[in-house]
């Protein structure tokens, strides 16, 4: 069986920089890596779903069968309280119902990072 010999850095000693950085999860190895905008290029044109929810509501069936025309479904949000903002199904903001000319919007008043709820 043919093996192919690849350099790999040093990851047990000290002297070698980038393997030490990656191991010790330096900040330094972390500020020679610049992001911008144009490193998300490829992705721009991926469509993505955007929903603004305004609270939700729990019944049976039967109460479900027994809505009509005029019938008001109460919410678990209070009159102004942060409504929630969906990308992909996915908590990425909070923020309030405002108008714009004759629709709804939304303002984002709140930026949920990952693993935050």
């Amino acid at each position: 069986m043919a093996t192919n010999d690849v350099d790999l850095p040093d990851l047990g000693h000290e002297d070698s920089g980038v393997g030490a950085a990656l191991l010790n999860n330096d900040a330094s190895a972390e500020a020679e890596i610049k992001r911008t905008a144009q490193d998300l290029e490829a992705v721009f044109d991926v469509p993505v779903t955007v929903s603004a929810v305004l609270g939700k509501s729990s019944m049976e069936v039967s109460q479900l069968l027994k809505l009509g025309r005029g019938t008001v479904v109460e919410l678990d949000r209070k009159v102004g309280e942060a409504i929630d903002i969906y990308v992909n199904d996915r908590l990425v903001a909070r923020g309030e119902v405002v108008l714009v000319e004759d629709r709804l919007g939304v303002t984002m008043t709140e930026i949920i990072k990952a693993g935050q709820s």
